[in-house]
């Protein structure tokens, strides 16, 4: 792909409204008044209408972040691939533990709402609103800017920035470091968004569904 896909003015611009954008969407969460849930989908909708919007007025448009029309689908695609032999070979190592005398599925810490109105809202911000926007933040801009500097550092910078945002605790999140490596290399080799995209969404999908199939609710 492109070593300059996103250039400084429309970069810094994108930084600036970011951080603005979380500082006060923190502020509006604190006071307690609206669904956390609904504050941060929101947020990650308008986050990503202004990103869409200033690689169209100010940068290299769409395709500077990887949206190019012409490698939608093709990325969606490989996506799609990537994420059936990853999944197999998840099911693979589960199944090991499984014939070892380990459940597996205990290991999977995932907070779910309890509320069913909740949950759908669960679900809906973090297998489509949460994988578009971060990818289209993280991939898209992030690692579209560092990678003027090289595959390895975009790669490192963008994984490490990407683990950092979702924080928990002061343990080391190993599936957020693969997931950050995984969906900067799918972007690096399909040169599509529309490849980490898939990934994502379907990755989240599979994280958030497990914990219910080992209560039995699935």
């Amino acid at each position: 792909m492109e070593s300059n896909r996103i250039t400084i003015k429309p970069f810094f611009l994108i930084i600036t409204v970011i951080i603005l954008a979380e500082t006060a969407a923190g502020c509006i969460i604190l006071e307690g008044r609206y669904n956390p849930l609904m504050v941060t989908g929101t947020l990650r909708i308008a986050e990503t209408a202004v990103i869409l919007l200033v690689a169209q007025m100010w940068g290299g448009g769409l395709a500077s972040l990887g949206l190019a029309s012409s490698t939608i689908i093709p990325g969606f695609k490989k996506g799609l691939i990537v994420s059936a032999a990853f999944g197999t070979l998840t099911v693979l190592v589960f199944m090991g533990f499984f014939i070892a005398g380990y459940n597996p599925l205990t290991w999977i810490q995932s907070n779910l709402p309890s509320a069913p109105d909740e949950m759908i809202i669960f679900f809906i911000a973090g297998t489509i609103v949460g994988p578009i926007a971060e990818e289209v933040f993280f991939r898209g801009v992030l690692y579209g800017f560092f990678r003027r500097w090289g595959v390895f550092v975009a790669v490192v910078l963008s994984m490490l920035l990407f683990v950092l945002a979702h924080p928990i605790c002061f343990a080391v999140s190993w599936p957020r470091i693969a997931g950050g490596l995984l969906f900067a290399v799918a972007y690096e080799m399909t040169g599509s968004l529309a490849a980490p995209i898939t990934i994502h969404a379907l990755g989240n999908l599979a994280i958030f569904s497990l914990p219910l199939l080992s209560k039995g609710v699935l």
